[in-house]
């Protein structure tokens, strides 16, 4: 089994504006597909890095968070880097949407109105 990974527009434009500035972060994203991503939604081994976000109810699809992700331009800081992505998993099939992307320093919380635009384009 294999996922279908997409972006919308905004996420696209956060990860060039963070990858200016750490620059392993292609690299470090393709590792979190794998080593969390996948590994929870096809493997189903939880490894505590991905939650699923509450209040965002739709049957098409679930809302998570990926919180441990580990950016190899954050020396010393491993899975605690600060970085966090919110993605849709469509139930039906295998694909994943990334919806945001975001270093926790500048921004506490995932964009709540951001997530739910988007549930309402896909209904």
């Amino acid at each position: 089994m294999e996922i279908k990974y997409v972006e919308t527009e905004k996420f696209t434009k956060e990860f060039k504006m963070l990858f200016k500035k750490y620059r392993t972060l292609d690299e470090d994203f393709e590792n979190a597909k794998k080593n969390a991503i996948e590994l929870l939604h096809i493997k189903c081994t939880d490894n505590k890095s991905c939650f699923q976000l509450k209040g965002y109810k739709n049957k098409i699809v679930d809302i998570y968070k990926l919180k441990k992700f580990a950016c190899k331009s954050m020396k010393g800081k491993g899975v605690r880097s600060g970085i966090r992505i919110i993605y849709a998993l469509f139930k039906d099939k295998n694909e994943i949407c990334f919806i945001e992307i975001y270093y926790k320093g500048k921004k506490e919380k995932e964009d709540s109105e951001r997530i739910h635009e988007f549930i309402s384009q896909i209904n």
